[in-house]
């Protein structure tokens, strides 16, 4: 049992490290993609922006149910290729396929079946290849391998504006091809050189399994949480669906605010925030090396207060300029929360058994916030006008920052560092 519990080597850390960011960069290059180059083949059909909208928001909807239950499907499953590898190796590939198929879909219901299939697919294993970061790294580490996949998730934006800006107007149906090869190719190099049946989760599941064959059911875990005493793991979900919808709503609702606040042109509205892309990509490796000298709560604490306060300070100088730099800071801030949450849910799990449902838990929540909240903000814009938009987003920060200081609070009690 010591030899399970002994510490990963950084060779083999490293190694994990760049090709679970291979695989999420090579996931969100396609969904980077898929939301920008869809919405146009809707149009092309549908004249109402509402169910456009909605039909984009189907993703997220589907998610909410299929990656708990994939991610619990992956936990309890047990072959010579481990637990997470074989949903990827067939669930990579058949979403590069479908991806293709998109825009060679010329009538609407064929659209629609197609998007809706990706959508169903790209679910599927969305949270399984993260899932493989805590499988094989020791808890302390986690954080600096999840900034460096939340860097290549980053980075997907400009891979998909760059074949946006050279292939799109030319070739419409090849610009496809791109993000799909490069999920094929990034498949092949995970499987030929990843077998999570050697990790250190893996092992400790097998070791359980020895003591107690039954499935962990989903339904368990769920009640398991909802009736804890503790609360902190609820809270922590909680506090990720409300910090979502804060992020969320400060990037789709930035250019119709630049719009009505700044006196923006469209295209300058929707550029602005650019550079507080950079500044989270900047961030977010030493937002993992804070969170390591000081604690992950309290990081996530101190980057929730400076997005908000960044935004309401923006509110309060509604210049671009100004606006600019409070986006650049906010970002840099939220790399605090974005990169420690979903450590933070790994540390919280009760076995290896069931790392793969808590990864799911952060995604899940994550979209759901991201589905929730430009409504509810756009809502509280309509009663305070857009003139007020960023200090709207900084009261729903600031309710995320409570929850997340409840946790620390009862973290405390139980003399448990997180």
């Amino acid at each position: 049992m010591s030899s399970l519990a002994a510490p990963v080597d950084r060779r083999l850390t490293r190694r994990i490290t760049f090709f679970v960011a291979l695989a999420v960069f090579a996931q969100e290059t396609t969904w980077d993609f898929y939301d920008a180059q869809v919405p146009p083949l809707l149009r092309e059909h549908i004249a109402s922006t509402a169910i456009v909208g909605l039909l984009m928001g189907m993703d997220n909807l589907l998610g909410i149910f299929v990656q708990p239950w994939i991610a619990n499907r992956s936990d309890n499953t047990r072959t010579r290729w481990g637990r997470r590898v074989p949903y990827l190796a067939v669930g990579m590939p058949l979403a590069a396929v479908l991806f293709v198929f998109i825009p060679l879909a010329t009538a609407l219901p064929a659209l629609i079946a197609v998007i809706f299939v990706y959508s169903l697919v790209g679910n599927s294993f969305k949270p399984i290849a993260q899932a493989l970061l805590p499988d094989f790294i020791e808890p302390e580490r986690r954080g600096r391998a999840n900034a460096v996949v939340k860097i290549a998730s980053g980075t997907t934006v400009i891979v998909s504006a760059l074949v946006s800006a050279f292939m799109v107007d030319d070739h419409p149906k090849l610009a496809f091809t791109v993000p799909a090869l490069i999920m094929l190719v990034s498949t092949a190099v995970l499987v030929s050189r990843v077998r999570d049946n050697t990790s250190r989760g893996y092992q400790l599941a097998l070791t359980e399994d020895a003591h107690d064959e039954t499935p962990v059911r989903l339904r368990d875990l769920a009640r398991d949480i909802l009736r804890d005493h503790d609360r902190s793991r609820l809270l922590v979900v909680t506090a990720v669906l409300l910090f979502a919808s804060a992020w969320f709503s400060s990037r789709s609702l930035f250019t119709p605010y630049g719009m009505e606040t700044l006196a923006l042109s469209r295209g300058e509205a929707g550029s602005l925030t650019f550079p507080s892309g950079v500044a989270f990509l900047l961030a977010a490796y030493p937002a993992a090396l804070l969170a390591e000298r000081i604690g992950r709560i309290r990081t996530m604490t101190i980057g929730m207060v400076v997005f908000g306060v960044s935004l309401a300070f923006g509110s309060l100088v509604p210049t671009p300029a100004t606006t600019v730099v409070a986006f650049c800071v906010a970002a840099a801030g939220a790399s605090g929360f974005l990169i420690n949450a979903a450590v933070v849910l790994w540390n919280l799990a009760p076995s290896a058994r069931v790392i793969g449902v808590y990864t799911g838990l952060y995604t899940v929540s994550w979209a759901a916030g991201g589905f929730v909240g430009p409504g509810v903000v756009g809502a509280m814009v309509d009663i305070t006008g857009w003139r007020y938009m960023l200090l709207d987003i900084a009261l729903i920060t600031a309710l995320a920052t409570a929850v997340i200081l409840r946790v620390a609070v009862l973290s405390r009690r139980r003399s448990v560092s997180l």
